[in-house]
C-alpha cells in the first residue's frame, strides 16, 4: 500500500513537473523549425526538419548583447559581494549601534518597486552623465542584491562559532583581517548564493535596461531580445533560438551551483 502511494505521488510529480516545463521544451522546438513549418496544423512536436538558421542568426546579431549581460553581471556580482559582505560582517559580529535598524531598513528596501528606483536613477544619471552606460547598469542592478545578500550573508555569519573568532583575535588579527581570512573563506556557500542570485538579477533585468540605457552604444541581452522581437516578428525561430541562447548561462550556473545555494540559503535558520 505505502509502495502504491509513492508511485502515485511520483506519478503526479511528473505531471505537473512536464506541465511546467512544457513551455520551455515548446521554446526550444520553435527554435529548430523552419518558416514553412512554423504554420503548420498540427504542429511538429518534434523538429523533423530541423533548422540551425535561427542559431546562426542570434550568434551574428545577437553577440554584442551577451557580451555586455555578461559584464553588467559579472560586474553587479563583484559590486554587490564587495558592499553586502564587509556589511554582514559588521551586522553579525561587530554588532553596531543601531544594527537592527539598518537591517529592518534592509528588508523594506527589498519591497520597493523597481520601476520606481529606474525613475530616481534616471533622475540621477541625466544630471551626472552615467545615462546609457554599462557602469550605470552594474550600479543599478546591484541595489537590487545588496539588500538581499547582506541578509543572506548577516544570517550565514551569524552561525559562525564565536571560538573561531576569539581565535583570530587571539593570534593578533585585528577585526579586517579576522574578516578577510577567517570569516570569508568560512562563509563560501553564502558568497557563491549571492553571486548567483546578483548575476541571475542582472542578466535577467529589463526595468533598469530599458529605463536607463535606451541609447546606449552597449545594451544587455533583455533590450536584444526586445528589439528583436519588434525588428523580426515573423522569424519565430530565430525569437526563440534567441531565448534559448540566453537562458544558457543562467542555466548553467543554476545546475552547478544548487548544492551550495541550497546550502547558503538555509544557512542561520537552525541553531544548535
Amino acid at each position: 500500500m505505502t509502495t502504491r502511494r509513492t508511485w502515485w505521488r511520483t506519478g503526479l510529480g511528473v505531471v505537473f513537473t512536464a506541465l511546467m516545463l512544457f513551455p520551455v521544451y515548446w521554446m526550444i522546438n520553435v527554435s529548430f523549425t523552419r518558416d514553412q513549418d512554423m504554420r503548420k496544423s498540427p504542429p511538429y512536436w518534434f523538429p523533423v526538419h530541423g533548422t540551425l538558421e535561427g542559431y546562426r542568426a542570434v550568434l551574428e546579431q545577437q553577440g554584442p548583447y551577451l557580451a555586455t549581460s555578461l559584464v553588467v553581471g559579472l560586474g553587479t556580482v563583484a559590486l554587490t559581494v564587495v558592499i553586502a559582505a564587509p556589511a554582514a560582517y559588521s551586522l553579525a559580529k561587530l554588532r553596531p549601534r543601531g544594527g537592527g535598524v539598518l537591517s529592518f531598513v534592509l528588508l523594506i528596501a527589498q519591497m520597493i518597486p523597481g520601476v520606481i528606483m529606474a525613475m530616481g536613477f534616471y533622475a540621477i544619471y541625466l544630471s551626472t552623465g552615467v545615462l546609457n552606460t554599462v557602469p550605470g547598469l552594474i550600479v543599478a542592478d546591484s541595489t537590487l542584491a545588496v539588500p538581499f545578500a547582506v541578509l543572506i550573508f548577516t544570517a550565514f555569519m551569524s552561525g559562525i562559532p564565536e571560538e573561531l573568532m576569539q581565535a583570530a583575535r587571539v593570534d593578533g588579527a585585528g577585526p579586517l583581517r579576522t574578516f578577510w581570512s577567517v570569516v570569508l573563506p568560512v562563509s563560501r556557500n553564502s558568497v557563491i548564493t549571492v553571486s548567483l542570485f546578483a548575476f541571475l538579477w542582472a542578466w535577467s533585468d529589463f526595468v533598469f535596461a530599458s529605463t536607463l540605457d535606451q541609447g546606449g552604444g552597449r545594451q544587455p541581452i533583455t533590450l536584444g531580445i526586445y528589439h528583436y522581437i519588434g525588428n523580426n516578428n515573423q522569424e519565430w525561430n530565430a525569437i526563440m533560438a534567441t531565448a534559448v541562447v540566453a537562458s544558457v548561462p543562467a542555466t548553467v550556473l543554476l545546475v552547478i551551483a544548487q548544492r551550495y545555494v541550497a546550502a547558503g540559503v538555509t544557512a542561520g535558520a537552525v541553531k544548535d
